[in-house]
């Protein structure tokens, strides 16, 4: 399981590697929560490109990092899904409370023109 992470001004960027379901997404909480903790950032970016499953613990996972970038008054983005992932952000609801963007530079698009 890989995951990188990378600071993009005001936003951690998380490009997991692996099928996100019930072995890998505790370690991918871990891994994200300690670096949005070290950092200065308020809005996460989780880059779905690489991604081809994801449970319900994945989308757990991504219900919990929403949460962490709204206490600092920030936001999450997804991007890069493929159809099934797609799919999925729309049938679990993510779709209501979490912006989806097409890439990476689209979500750092939308972070710079977002007005609070």
């Amino acid at each position: 399981m890989g995951l990188k992470i990378e600071i993009m001004g005001t936003a951690l960027l998380a490009q997991p590697d692996c099928e996100i379901d019930h072995h890998s997404a505790e370690r991918l909480r871990a891994q994200i929560d300690a670096a949005f903790e070290k950092s200065s950032c308020r809005h996460i970016i989780l880059d779905f490109s690489k991604i081809s499953f994801m449970d319900s613990s994945g989308i757990g996972m991504v219900i919990g990092r929403y949460k962490n970038a709204e206490k600092r008054g920030g936001r999450l983005y997804i991007t890069g899904m493929n159809g099934d992932m797609g799919r999925l952000y729309n049938i679990s609801g993510l779709a209501k409370i979490i912006t989806r963007t097409d890439t990476v530079e689209d979500a750092l698009e939308a972070i710079t023109n977002r007005r609070d």
